[in-house]
């Protein structure tokens, strides 16, 4: 039975999504009810998965896997280790799924519970999770890769804060799905380097209203794009711009 399942991951790897990592071993259990609905929101900041491009294939990440924040956004491929649980896998079956919260340790339960500061663990929604395991089973050891996220459209930026304070959200981001580094440039103003506030939120301590703002992200995969000018002078808090711009690693 080994070698088939070496045989389907091999297979999987080369048809549903360029790899960025080796497979590895992990657990996954699902939240956010049939539906999906309770895993809107979350800690990385997204609100809305749906209209923020990340859909019902999503995941909340043990501390291992969210570092912090870091990892909002990638993307990483899951199939059941049908050797370990039979009776709790789908054979055959893989899903891709979005980072999109965190999942901390439960320190209620031996050891921290599942999500404990160790263990490569996904709370999975619900809808994701049954694509790989049966209901009954509750949780199920994993094997994982991170993959090439592929997103429809362009980068977003989210603008909230007040005053000298900015606080920028980046979404719909392709590529390795994550953001290494970020700075924003007023028209009136040099490049300032921007720090994570919280999840996928970025900061900036400047006085940048009525100005025209560029962005330089660079994605945890290594690529740097420029956003030049794709917010207008006339931006309010609370607004969201679009780009054409995309990132493929």
């Amino acid at each position: 039975m080994g070698n088939i399942v070496l045989q389907l991951l091999a297979i999987l790897a080369l048809c549903i999504a360029p790899a960025r990592s080796g497979w590895l071993q992990g657990t996954a259990t699902f939240y956010g009810g049939a539906d999906g609905s309770g895993t809107m929101g979350g800690a990385c900041g997204y609100g809305n998965l749906y209209d923020q491009g990340y859909g019902i294939n999503n995941a909340a990440l043990s501390t291992p896997l969210f570092n912090n924040g870091a990892s909002c956004g990638q993307c990483y491929l899951i199939i059941c280790n049908y050797d370990k649980a039979p009776s709790g896998c789908r054979m055959g079956t893989a899903i891709t799924v979005t980072g999109t919260n965190f999942c901390p340790p439960n320190y209620d339960l031996p050891y921290g519970g599942w999500c404990n500061t160790t263990r490569p663990h996904f709370d999975m929604s619900q809808p994701a999770w049954e694509n790989i395991g049966i209901y009954s089973a509750g949780i199920v050891p994993i094997l994982y890769q991170q993959v090439k996220c592929w997103r429809s459209g362009g980068v977003r930026f989210t603008i909230t804060g007040l005053n000298y304070f900015e606080l920028v959200l980046v979404t719909n981001m392709a590529g390795s799905g994550s953001i290494a580094s970020m700075s924003v440039k007023g028209s009136s103003t040099g490049w300032i380097q921007m720090s994570r506030n919280w999840g996928a939120n970025w900061q900036c301590l400047a006085g940048l209203a009525g100005q025209a703002l560029s962005f330089t992200v660079t994605s945890t995969g290594g690529q740097t794009i420029v956003f030049d000018s794709v917010v207008p002078a006339g931006w309010s808090f609370g607004q969201t711009f679009s780009t054409y711009q995309q990132f493929d690693y």
